[in-house]
């Protein structure tokens, strides 16, 4: 709601009275701003960061149809996210997987693998043609798209990479314009996250992302945020949908890994809620510790534990040539509930 004339009222009850009918105005008008209605279902198209967006219990995913349900809508959610997909993958499996469930919507996240992968990548003329033929298959099923543009390939915003992929979300945002497709203009928000909170460790960034591609708690809450706001969200909905996800089961999980080497690794993880792992933050952070590092390194002490010559195994690598990860895993998950509950209490 846009007022482009007030009248001023000085010294008088009627400014407040008027005040306060503005903003119960507003507020009771907005969700009727939000484009996706009660009980209309959306798929998620993409890759590995959809997938993960769904198995994730705080994915973007799920966030996006929390935060939905925490402004009054009850959207029925219809994952379609598959590790390592590319646009010509996509648009192959687009009618099975999308398109025969009869949603009303659908959010396409779609290009990150069409770069990162190299020669085995999809090249951005027949990347165009792929994403426009996907987005027109689904218009004429009448099924509403939601473009995200791809977020980044490292959270060097000025590798080659990012680079390359920049000409991939420009086509994005043209096409979104011209099909008239919401946009949420995800590697724009990425991009001004990251550059106000510059990297000096000298390792690659880790602010958004757990490995540079695939999404940590923060990246989820970025993306399921921009979703929301090219839904229709304004801020106030927005802090309803952020409210909701505090308290998510899960939704802020804490994990650790181990790698042994030759793509064998020891992996651990703890439910926790947002609201949880933001007060495990806060905590450590008074110690100039970061809770990633700190429950890291908790892991890597308890495998060397098992080395010798204190333990049984020469090395980590021996726990799997033993045919011993299952035993270990379940050993060290056992030590890393500890660890967290103990930082739980204090």
């Amino acid at each position: 709601m846009q007022i482009t004339k007030r009248r001023r009222f000085i010294g008088c009850a009627t400014t407040t009275w008027l005040a306060l009918a503005i903003l119960l105005a507003t507020v009771s008008n907005s969700l009727a701003d939000i484009a996706v209605k009660e009980g209309q279902k959306i798929g998620f198209m993409g890759d590995s960061i959809t997938a993960g967006g769904w198995s994730n219990p705080g994915g973007y995913v799920r966030l996006v149809i929390a935060g939905l349900e925490a402004n009054g809508i009850k959207a029925t959610p219809a994952p379609a996210g598959v590790s390592g997909n590319k646009s010509n993958q996509m648009l192959e499996r687009l009618k099975r997987d999308v398109l025969d469930k009869k949603p009303d919507w659908m959010t396409l996240s779609c290009g990150v693998n069409d770069v990162w992968h190299g020669v085995k990548g999809v090249p951005l003329d027949q990347y165009k043609t792929n994403i426009t033929t996907i987005i027109e298959q689904c218009q004429a099923a009448n099924v509403k798209v939601v473009i995200l543009t791809a977020t980044v390939i490292g959270e060097e915003v000025d590798n080659d990479n990012n680079k390359k992929l920049a000409s991939y979300n420009e086509f994005l945002r043209e096409l979104a314009k011209a099909k008239k497709c919401p946009l949420a203009d995800l590697n724009a928000l990425f991009q001004e996250a990251i550059k106000a909170h510059p990297n000096s460790t000298g390792k690659p960034g880790r602010l958004l992302t757990s490995d540079g591609v695939h999404m940590n708690s923060a990246g989820d809450q970025l993306m399921a945020q921009g979703v929301l706001q090219a839904m229709g969200c304004d801020a106030a909905q927005i802090q309803k949908a952020q409210a909701a996800w505090l308290d998510m089961p899960g939704g802020g999980t804490v994990k650790a890994r181990f790698d042994a080497g030759k793509g064998q690794r020891l992996e651990v993880a703890y439910p926790l809620t947002l609201r949880q792992r933001e007060k495990l933050q806060t905590a450590v952070a008074k110690e100039s510790k970061s809770l990633n590092d700190l429950l890291t390194a908790a892991l890597v002490a308890d495998v060397k534990s098992l080395l010798k010559p204190a333990g049984e195994y020469e090395s980590a690598a021996a726990i799997f040539l033993a045919k011993k990860e299952k035993d270990v895993q379940k050993l060290l998950q056992e030590k890393f509930n500890q660890h967290v509950e103990s930082l739980l209490k204090n």
